[in-house]
C-alpha cells in the first residue's frame, strides 16, 4: 500500500508556484540527479561500487531509502538528504542559544544531532587578559553567557563521541542582541568565503537611510541573525578596542530599524518557502524587489510576493533581463 503524504493548503500552493515558474526554465546544476525514497540508483554497471549513507541493496540492485541528491565519490555511492540536520564542519560561522552553564563550559544549542560545548578557556577575559582560568572566573560564568542568550560561535574542534566544541576568541563572536532570528533548513546557507555582511541603506519603509543598515550574521547552521547596525559619526573618534565588548550592545532600537529588520527577516522567510539558496545577494534582491513594488511587510510571505520571487528567478536562469 503506497504511503500518504499529507501537505498544509500552503504548502501544495508554494509548490504549485514554483513549479510553474521553473516549468521551462533550465536548472542550475543539470548535472544534479534528485531520487526519492525507493527510487533505483545507475551504478553505471560499475563492478565492486560501495553504499554510502542514504543508499540500500535490495535483490541486488542500489536503491535509495531517503529523498536527496545523489553524490558519486569514486566507487561510493550514497545520497544526501535535501532536508537534515546541520552537519558542522571546522571553521564553520554558526548561531546558537546557550541552554545550560555546567562546569567550566556551556552547552549551545545548533540544531545539530549533539549539543556543542563552549569551554570557558574558548572564550575572552573580561578586558583581554591573558591567564588561566581560576575558581572565580567559573563562578562567574553566568556574566558572560547565561540560559537563553543567543551567541555568534565558531566550530574549533570535535571530541571524540562527535560532539562539536566552540570558541568565541575573536571581537566578531560573542552575545547577539537588538534583533531576531529566522530558522531556514541549513541545506538552503550557500558556504562562502564571509558570513558576517551589512545590508546598507535599509531605512524606514525601504526608504535609504545612511546613518544605519541591517546587519546579518548567516550561521550555517540555519539559524541566520538580523539585528540593526548604527554607523558612528564621521566627526566621532575611532574607539578603543575593547576584548570585553559584545558584538552588539543593548540599546533601544527606533522603529525605522524594526521596520528594516522585519522585512528583510521576511525576505529570507521566503526564500526559505520556495527551498531557493540563502545569501547576501539573493536576500538583497528579494528585499529590493520588494520596495520596487511597495509590498507591505507582512504581505513578503504570501503568494503574491512568492510568485514573483519565482518569476525572477526563472527569468534570471533563462537569461531574461
Amino acid at each position: 500500500m503506497p504511503g500518504i503524504v499529507i501537505q498544509s493548503p500552503q504548502q501544495t500552493n508554494t509548490a504549485a508556484l514554483a513549479e510553474a515558474a521553473f516549468e521551462d526554465a533550465p536548472s542550475l546544476h543539470p548535472e544534479t540527479s534528485y531520487v526519492c525514497v525507493g527510487d533505483t540508483i545507475d551504478t553505471d554497471q560499475q563492478e565492486g561500487f560501495l553504499r554510502g549513507h542514504g543508499t540500500q541493496v535490495v535483490d541486488g540492485v542500489l536503491m535509495a531509502t531517503v529523498c536527496g541528491v545523489i553524490q558519486r565519490v569514486n566507487k561510493l555511492i550514497s545520497v544526501v538528504p535535501v532536508k537534515n540536520r546541520y552537519n558542522p564542519e571546522l571553521g564553520d560561522v554558526v548561531v546558537g542559544r546557550v541552554t545550560e552553564v555546567a562546569n567550566k563550559r556551556w552547552r549551545i544549542d545548533l540544531r545539530s544531532r549533539q549539543a556543542a560545548a563552549l569551554m570557558l578557556s574558548a572564550v575572552n577575559l573580561p578586558g583581554g587578559v591573558q591567564r588561566r582560568r581560576t575558581a572565580e572566573d567559573e563562578l562567574n560564568m553566568r556574566t558572560v553567557y547565561a540560559e537563553g542568550d543567543l551567541i555568534s560561535a565558531e566550530v574549533q574542534s570535535f571530541y571524540a563521541d562527535g560532539a562539536i566544541a566552540l570558541h568565541t576568541r575573536s571581537l566578531k563572536y560573542g552575545k547577539l542582541a537588538n534583533g531576531q532570528i529566522v530558522e531556514v533548513p541549513p541545506t538552503l546557507i550557500k558556504r562562502q568565503k564571509q558570513h558576517f555582511t551589512t545590508l546598507e541603506g535599509t531605512g524606514n519603509n525601504g526608504l535609504l537611510d545612511s546613518n544605519f543598515g541591517v546587519q546579518l550574521i548567516i550561521g550555517l547552521n540555519g539559524i541566520i541573525w538580523v539585528s540593526a547596525e548604527t554607523k558612528p559619526a564621521p566627526e566621532a573618534p575611532k574607539p578603543s578596542v575593547d576584548m570585553d565588548a559584545q558584538p552588539s550592545a543593548v540599546r533601544s532600537v527606533s522603529q525605522a530599524e524594526r521596520h528594516a529588520i522585519a522585512r528583510v527577516a521576511n525576505c529570507i522567510r521566503a526564500l526559505a518557502k520556495l527551498f531557493f539558496s540563502i545569501h547576501p545577494t539573493s536576500i538583497l534582491n528579494v528585499y529590493t524587489a520588494s520596495l520596487d513594488q511597495q509590498v507591505p511587510i507582512t504581505a513578503i510571505t504570501q503568494e503574491a510576493m512568492l510568485a514573483d520571487i519565482a518569476n525572477r528567478e526563472a527569468a534570471l536562469r533563462r537569461g531574461e533581463d
